[in-house]
């Protein structure tokens, strides 16, 4: 074996495939209103890497805590983006209501989703997706994805996957004028399909300058009674800044 030529190699290896990224942490908490008090608090936890100076996270842990409940953990939620930062692995639990939602990447193209059910029941699905397609908080990285869109104006068009309904539907993402925060800049996600528009309220968004979520205004993950979840106002506070930018 020749030394001299397999060290530069292996170093260029290590250099491709971005093994000199440096580790980071990105910490923030949101507290949740609906229209008054604060129902709960989101304590994120996300790793990741800075690669060539931007962000890219890998996993990213959710800790769902009621304020006035001895500030205990009601519910949690993983995600692991080895696969795509738009579609992250994802399990959800919330014991209260016996209910927890899996989503794997089965293979290249096939997503496979268990939903417990707050009845008890088990439902199992196989989803078929391709790159337009996000999975639960990859949302947030598809705004910083398509930054310059956002702040010049233009509008995205992408699927999103509900998970307890077993299939993935289609959304514009646009940005909004509006008064209901004070973000520097707002967006709005709404249903492209017209029946679907009557059946799903927009959600709002707010990002600061830096690329960073602010708010987010609509239906919640999380279940106010085994009928419905909350409708929220969530506004984020940055506890940790990554060691590099958030955007392009």
């Amino acid at each position: 074996m020749n030394t001299s030529q397999s060290v530069p190699v292996a170093f260029a290896w290590l250099l491709a495939t971005g093994a000199f990224a440096d580790e980071s942490k990105f910490q923030f908490i949101g507290r949740a209103s609906d229209g008054g008090s604060v129902v709960y608090e989101e304590h994120h936890f996300v790793s990741g890497t800075c690669r060539d100076g931007i962000w890219r996270p890998t996993t990213h842990s959710v800790e769902y805590i009621r304020p006035e409940d001895n500030r205990q953990v009601f519910a949690t939620k993983e995600l692991d983006y080895q696969h795509s930062p738009l579609r992250p692995e994802m399990d959800f639990q919330q014991p209260e209501f016996n209910e927890s939602i899996t989503v794997k990447q089965a293979n290249d193209d096939t997503l496979a989703i268990q939903w417990r059910t707050p009845s008890g029941n088990m439902e199992k699905f196989n989803v078929s997706f391709n790159d337009a397609v996000v999975v639960d908080a990859g949302f947030d990285n598809l705004v910083r994805r398509h930054w310059d869109a956002v702040i010049s104006g233009d509008a995205v068009d992408f699927r999103f996957l509900g998970p307890t309904r077993g299939d993935h539907y289609g959304f514009i993402m646009e940005p909004v004028v509006t008064d209901r925060t004070n973000a520097a800049h707002t967006i709005r996600i709404r249903p492209s399909g017209m029946i679907a528009r009557f059946l799903v309220d927009p959600i709002i968004l707010g990002y600061n300058q830096s690329g960073a979520l602010t708010d987010y205004i609509g239906l919640s993950n999380i279940r106010a009674s085994v009928d419905g979840n909350y409708t929220v106002h969530i506004r984020y506070e940055i506890t940790r800044q990554p060691d590099c930018e958030l955007t392009p």
